[in-house]
């Protein structure tokens, strides 16, 4: 048997992350993080978002691959170079002049809890089944992914009712400034190439208004553009899933960088995350 990682065949986390609504969750988490404004600065003043995003979500979707279902050697090799990375990076507030660090715990929570709230979020309301329990379960695990990026595990949410009350506290920091309007921008029309762009319209606006959507409804005040009805939202959200989750998961899996495929490799066809583990 080879090395299961830091997540292990067994968590909630190695069965929702092979799930394909995580690239809905993922859109979500970007439009949920802009509207930290010193987040969001620290990323538009050290990248540039509008000519790399696509490189910037691969490799988003490359670090959660190799934390959730790489071996435990790669999965701290990519936290630590997460935070090399992050320790040599600052961004100027233009209103105070202000230099801070990227690596403030605070910007780092900050991330953090965006990306766990959209990914429970769009699985479980597309119609991933988890129970309360294994959602609590789920965000528990991410302490650990918290560690990786630089956070001290104890200062984490470790179950839904701590993240809501950690979003409140937070909220009267949230604001759609201009970096967040580039990052509202970017994701409705990203640059492609021009034999493309009718894909864009028809697949990658729809992806990107349903993730929009999903967000809460203070996050929709804020940018100021309206959503459909929330059983509205919920009902595209499962026939999005639906539709989605009837291509072979064999098939989505092929996709690189292949992380679920080579954790079977290394661990065995019982290694195959699936929503019915669950329950066992």
């Amino acid at each position: 048997m080879g090395d299961p990682g830091l997540f292990t065949p067994k968590s909630v986390t190695w069965q929702m992350h092979g799930d394909p609504m995580m690239w809905v969750a993922g859109v979500r988490a970007l439009y949920l993080q802009a509207l930290h404004p010193r987040a969001v600065r620290g990323v538009m003043q050290n990248s540039d978002f509008r000519r790399d995003a696509w490189g910037r979500l691969m490799r988003t979707a490359n670090f959660v691959g190799t934390t959730t279902y790489g071996t435990t050697e790669a999965a701290e090799r990519a936290g630590a170079r997460v935070r090399k990375i992050h320790r040599t990076l600052t961004a100027t507030d233009p209103g105070t002049g202000e230099r801070y660090g990227i690596d403030e715990p605070a910007l780092l929570l900050w991330v953090h809890c965006a990306e766990i709230d959209s990914y429970l979020h769009v699985l479980r309301r597309s119609g991933f089944p988890l129970t309360d329990a294994q959602a609590d379960r789920y965000i528990a695990e991410h302490r650990v992914s918290a560690r990786l990026v630089g956070l001290d595990p104890d200062a984490v949410p470790r179950d839904r009712a701590e993240l809501a009350a950690y979003f409140a506290e937070v909220r009267p920091e949230l604001a759609a400034g201009p970096e967040a309007r580039e990052v509202d921008d970017f994701l409705l029309r990203p640059p492609t190439h021009p034999l493309l762009v009718p894909a864009r319209e028809v697949l990658w606006r729809r992806v990107a208004q349903l993730a929009y959507a999903s967000l809460p409804p203070y996050a929709h005040e804020l940018y100021g553009r309206p959503a459909p009805a929330p059983a509205v939202v919920t009902r595209r959200l499962r026939a999005t899933g639906a539709l989605l989750r009837r291509v072979p998961a064999r098939l989505r899996w092929q996709l690189p960088p292949k992380h679920i495929l080579r954790a079977m490799a290394r661990l065995g066809p019982s290694a195959r995350p699936a929503p019915y583990k669950l329950g066992r």
